[in-house]
């Protein structure tokens, strides 16, 4: 995607929007703060301005700062941060990070160190590290939300470390185009083995052997996403959550290419239970297989995992929850083609098929299984208005 490609969408004013609010709560901090101590300034970075490079700015910003940054391309402008507390915002359209061979500690484009860290608005295009697993992203410790940003060709996405401590939440953010490097297994987005992870609103597609998403941490939260590969991807698993975990996923949109060389859709702790509490709820959330192979929904290597569905529709050829212990009720399988990937939405008569299927009720408890919003193009989420009765699936009919 070209800096301002979604120029006009909801997700975009809305992030604009954000961006105002944001620049405008830290000049009030700059103008207005205490006179006892060091009011938290914004450091404005670009071609023309006192500082020209974001590794400048990473070197002289202080915590609580923001790091404002103009449009436009950097090239091999890599950086490590180590603030404590840090918001970072790329000025609209967005600027452009792009690796250009260059890594900070052969790692990523970005490495996060320790702290309170915000990225708003910036795409990361490019990385490659000696390992193969440059990040466009790496995120060692603490809590990072990344809110609007776009990871574009790299060997990884985003990449965090294990610290069990750590917390990531992403929202409205596009990962895409894993490239196809010799001996490579490029993942669009891959966490460690942290405390709690959170995605929304994302859009995840163009996966290359690899996974589009992969989730080790303890708590994942996978909600109103589309996870979904290109026709001419070949991605593994679409979700693959390998240590098992306690885990929602609500009112996704996923699928699979009929070019991946694995029937799976998504993986439950394929690698063994690593955590305490192992739990997968899934609701309303809309599984897609294509080609004639048939596609394995959702698969679970843990024995004595809680795992509860709850209207959930599968479209195409595929088994879902005949080959899964647990608790099921309000399930919808339909045939292939009865989906339109251009609009996401059903095609007639099944919307109608899906608008009459009697859902059964949520789950109760912190969260409820039940969508509250949907998944918009190009990326972000509205409400969704039948939430109070919702018919099977992440779109509504």
């Amino acid at each position: 995607m070209a800096v301002g490609d979604s120029d006009g969408c909801p997700g975009f004013t809305t992030m604009r929007r954000r961006l105002a609010a944001s620049l405008a709560r830290s000049s009030i901090v700059l103008l207005f703060g205490p006179v006892t101590t060091v009011a938290a300034a914004t450091l404005v970075v670009g071609p023309g301005q006192p500082i020209a490079t974001v590794a400048d700015a990473a070197r002289l910003a202080r915590d609580g700062d923001t790091v404002a940054i103009m449009p436009g391309a950097y090239r091999g402008d890599v950086a490590v941060w180590r603030q404590k507390k840090l918001r970072i915002i790329g000025l609209p359209p967005g600027a452009v990070l792009q690796a250009a061979g260059n890594s900070a500690e052969g790692k990523a484009i970005w490495v996060f160190r320790d702290g309170d860290f915000t990225v708003e608005n910036v795409e990361f295009r490019g990385a490659r590290v000696a390992d193969r697993n440059g990040a466009g992203i790496r995120f060692e410790r603490g809590r990072l939300e990344v809110v609007g940003c776009r990871f574009i060709d790299n060997q990884t996405g985003i990449l965090t470390a294990n610290f069990s401590d750590s917390i990531l939440v992403i929202r409205d953010s596009e990962f895409r185009d894993a490239p196809a490097v010799p001996g490579g297994l490029p993942h669009l987005l891959y966490v460690g083995r942290i405390d709690f992870f959170e995605i929304s609103g994302s859009h995840l597609h163009g996966g290359h052997r690899g996974h589009l998403l992969k989730s080790r941490a303890r708590r994942s939260r996978i909600a109103y996403n589309l996870i979904l590969d290109d026709p001419t991807g070949s991605a593994s698993y679409e979700i693959d959550l390998p240590d098992g975990g306690d885990v929602e996923l609500v009112g996704n949109i996923v699928g699979q290419s009929a070019h991946t060389d694995n029937p799976t859709v998504i993986a439950y702790g394929a690698e063994g239970a690593i955590w305490p509490n192992n739990r997968l709820h899934a609701a309303h959330n809309t599984m897609l297989a294509s080609g004639w192979r048939p596609a394995w929904f959702v698969r679970s290597w843990i024995d004595g995992a809680e795992i509860v569905t709850r209207n959930n529709v599968t479209i195409g050829l595929g088994v879902f929850t005949s080959l899964l212990a647990g608790d099921h009720r309000g399930n919808l399988a339909l045939p292939p083609d009865t989906f339109d990937l251009a609009t996401l939405e059903l095609r007639p008569p099944f919307d109608r098929m899906v608008a009459a299927w009697p859902p059964a009720p949520p789950v109760e408890g912190l969260h409820p299984l039940r969508p509250l919003r949907r998944f918009v193009r190009p990326i972000g989420t509205v409400v969704r208005d039948d939430f109070g009765a919702a018919a099977p699936g992440a779109v509504p009919p």
